[in-house]
């Protein structure tokens, strides 16, 4: 509780940082300054074409309305959300298995049931190349058809 406590007091103090700093950068408006300014914005005004931008945005909206109007667009994103992998015995589905130690027990007995391991391993036992290794299995495994989602 009192690390949550400390990591939002943190968040915090970073915040009131930022905000200050990003005042001070930013000049106050005093009487002589106020008079200067507005020969150089006067000066912009008229070089900065008003209808240009206009038309980018009208010509950007088209096709958004186009594509939002399409059924299909709708449809990959739900497919590609039922990413996973399913216990052929119980119907589970896994979504969350790229970490080796959080796995679920059933992902890891099918990973040496279908010989893609030698063996369910202990988290003493993990190291870079056994978790390479894994990875790669799990891919080989998310390939078969008996464990798709």
């Amino acid at each position: 509780m009192t690390e949550v406590l400390f990591i939002l007091m943190a968040v915090f103090v970073a915040y009131a940082i930022y905000r200050a700093v990003s005042e001070h950068k930013t000049p106050s408006p005093s009487p002589v300054s106020q008079a200067e300014p507005e020969k150089p914005v006067a000066a912009v005004k008229p070089s900065t074409p008003r209808p240009a931008p206009k038309k980018k945005k009208v010509a950007a909206a088209k096709p958004v309305a186009s594509v939002a109007s399409q059924p299909e667009p709708a449809s990959a994103p739900q497919d590609a959300g039922k990413r996973g992998l399913k216990d052929p015995k119980t119907g589970e589905v896994a979504t969350t298995y790229s970490n080796y130690r959080f796995t679920k027990r059933w992902i890891k007995e099918a990973l040496v049931a279908e010989g893609l391991l030698d063996k369910v391993y202990k988290n003493a036992e993990l190291n870079a190349e056994i978790e390479a290794t894994i990875k790669g299995a799990v891919v080989k495994l998310e390939a078969l058809d008996k464990y798709r989602a």
